[in-house]
């Protein structure tokens, strides 16, 4: 083992206080202050019992007014306002989704843009019955891509990758009128539904709720996921380092920061020119540094080996490092407050999409069309940047951990491989998986996912939480924000199977895994979906019986909670460390928590005591292994 030890919350709040320093040197602001500023939240907020759809309010239910203007019951505005909040997730992850199939239809030989991945590509092509025979790649790519285009605004049928599913878990959206039909239908459906006067019932608004959360899931992130991959290439296993000790005080800092890897492949590839690295030297510093900050990190780490910098609520500490010379942008998940920060710093804040404008930063439209300019305009601004630093602002935090990140299906099916008789076994499946399962030496695995949220002390649920079931012999899968907390920590370094119990102690070395496996960024949930579909496949159980469920400790956004309903409608129980401002309703939030069981068996359960959650899944898992006779 030598001298491995992770990184304590303990530590990483240190290099953050230190931070703050300098930043209050600087005047800037920063999201501690600004959560003193707005503590204590509202309560009618926090419980989902105000409404504001229309103006002859706003109402909110109090027990002296306990009906709307319209005579709308608390039951009904808490339902509208949690399909709106999920209809909002699912929109911005399927447009992100949708963004990718774009840049696939731009691909050509000797574009911006190719094909890394044709061999996925023609699977897709296959699966979807698009002959493949004699097509040159990339005219099969563009076709490809606008079939995937359609599944957003199809007038007829449900979403194609809904075939992926066991048989069972489709049967029963069918059943329950919740298999997705076009995506942008099931979005739109959801705003009209919340309108004034529209549904105020809470079975329908909850049903509305989960066939909007699997249009993302099974529609939207998996397109994002499965292209995304088809033009980078399928992630497999690769090693990087985690935490803010990854930029390099000598080099140009490029942070980049979104989701789509549309902008962050594109700024690799120009860091990555020799011309670009001698520009850089010759003022002055000894190279270029890309870094990354939340789910666009993970998509350049998995196939670059990219460092990632931090998640969420790190962000700001990039650029107080004072060694940032740009964070570049596009979509989801950036704080407007980059902006004024930035200003206290030389730091460049630029944005890039039409989506995300912000005031304070630095507006380059980047297209797919133009994206190679685009990117070498912006490391370009980064390395004439380099000399406007501010000597005595800069400290990066030595802080550090390695990280084996990149593994998707295929890659987790191919390790698998690695622990197979190719003599006997099939090879290319998830058995040995389901066989450790069995023989009790894994007991289960949990999906460990979402954001960082300032009402949990940051990255403490994520490092307690894994750190309890990998020691109870639980695998873990990992994504996003959740996923850069594990690695930060140095979960993902091969040497944490020493923090497992013996079973999974025994897995990680036998098939040379970290106990917490980085299945990459949130629309790559995904590929969790497809995971479970294969597993039950393999093992003849249905996905809900499977020793398997979803955890989002800290989750914030409204993509959270569209995932949240996919993740359950899936069949896959899902754990909240964060309520979802359904408290307010007795009827909506026993709907989550039982009455959703019957229509796709799963629910949700919330519990804000870490100690109280990693309990209640362990205690899930082993009655999921009761009941299967393992």
């Amino acid at each position: 083992m030598g001298d491995f030890k992770l990184t304590t919350v303990e530590e990483f709040e240190a290099a953050t206080a230190r931070l703050l320093e300098t930043g209050a040197k600087v005047g800037a602001d920063s999201w501690q202050l600004r959560v003193k500023n707005q503590t204590p939240h509202c309560k009618f907020g926090e419980q989902g019992v105000c409404c504001r759809i229309c103006s002859m309010g706003p109402c909110r239910i109090t027990p002296k007014a306990p009906r709307g203007i319209c005579g709308c019951d608390v039951h009904g505005i808490v339902g509208r306002n949690y399909l709106k909040f999920t209809a909002g997730g699912a929109a911005t992850h399927s447009d992100h989704g949708r963004e990718i199939c774009h840049t696939l239809h731009c691909t050509a030989p000797d574009g911006n843009y190719k094909v890394k991945d044709p061999e996925k590509l023609i699977r897709i092509a296959k699966e979807w019955g698009i002959e493949t025979e004699g097509k040159d790649i990339y005219d099969l790519a563009h076709e490809v891509a606008v079939e995937g285009l359609m599944e957003y605004g199809k007038p007829f049928g449900h979403q194609r990758f809904l075939k992926r599913a066991p048989q069972h878990t489709q049967e029963l959206w069918e059943r329950e009128e919740i298999a997705p039909r076009a995506i942008d239908r099931e979005v739109a459906s959801s705003l009209h539904m919340t309108h004034m006067g529209c549904s105020s019932k809470p079975e329908a608004l909850i049903r509305q709720s989960l066939r909007t959360g699997l249009c993302d899931g099974w529609g939207g992130s998996m397109m994002g996921t499965e292209f995304s991959d088809v033009l980078f290439g399928t992630p497999k296993p690769i090693d990087t380092e985690a935490n803010l000790g990854v930029m390099v005080a000598e080099n140009v800092n490029i942070v980049v920061h979104g989701h789509d890897p549309s902008l962050s492949e594109m700024i690799c590839e120009y860091a990555d020119d020799p011309e670009m690295i001698a520009y850089a030297k010759s003022v002055g510093a000894k190279g270029i540094t890309i870094s990354g900050v939340c789910c666009t990190s993970n998509e350049v780490a998995m196939r670059r080996g990219i460092p990632m910098a931090g998640n969420f609520l790190q962000q700001e500490n990039v650029v107080l490092t004072g060694a940032c010379e740009a964070i570049v942008v596009d979509v989801q998940c950036i704080f407007p407050a980059l902006g004024p920060l930035s200003k206290c710093f030389h730091t460049k804040f630029v944005t890039t999409s039409k989506i995300a404008q912000m005031p304070d930063s630095e507006f380059m439209h980047f297209t797919a069309e133009t994206a190679g300019e685009n990117a070498k305009a912006i490391v370009k601004m980064a390395i004439d940047n380099f000399k406007n630093r501010k000597p005595e602002l800069v400290y990066i935090p030595d802080m550090k951990q390695k990280a084996t990140v990149g593994y998707s299906v295929e890659a987790i099916k191919k390790t698998l491989d690695t622990v197979t008789n190719s003599y006997v076994d099939e090879t290319g499946t998830t058995k040995p998986l389901v066989e450790c399962v069995k023989s009790g030496v894994l007991r289960g695995a949990v999906a460990m996912v979402g954001c960082n949220n300032p009402k949990i002390r940051p990255d403490v649920a994520h490092i307690e939480l894994m750190k309890k079931l990998i020691a109870n012999d639980i695998i873990i899968i990992a994504s996003g924000c959740s996923a850069q907390a594990a690695a930060k920590a140095g979960l993902m370094n091969k040497d944490a199977k020493d923090l497992c119990g013996a079973g999974l102690k025994r897995v990680c070395e036998l098939a040379n895994i970290p106990p917490v496996l980085h299945m990459g960024s949130c629309v790559d949930i995904s590929r969790m979906m497809i995971l479970a579909a294969d597993i039950a496949k393999d093992s003849g159980w249905n996905i809900s019986q499977v020793p398997v469920v979803g955890c989002a400790p800290e989750w914030m956004s409204e993509k959270a909670v569209s995932i949240g309903n996919y993740v359950v409608a899936t069949g896959i129980d899902t754990f909240l460390g964060v309520d979802p401002y359904v408290c307010g309703s007795t009827e909506v939030d026993n709907l989550l928590k039982h009455g959703i069981k019957d229509w796709v068996e799963a629910s949700y359960t919330v519990e804000k005591d870490i100690d109280k959650l990693v309990d209640a899944m362990i205690d899930r898992i082993e009655e999921k292994r009761t009941a299967l006779g393992i």
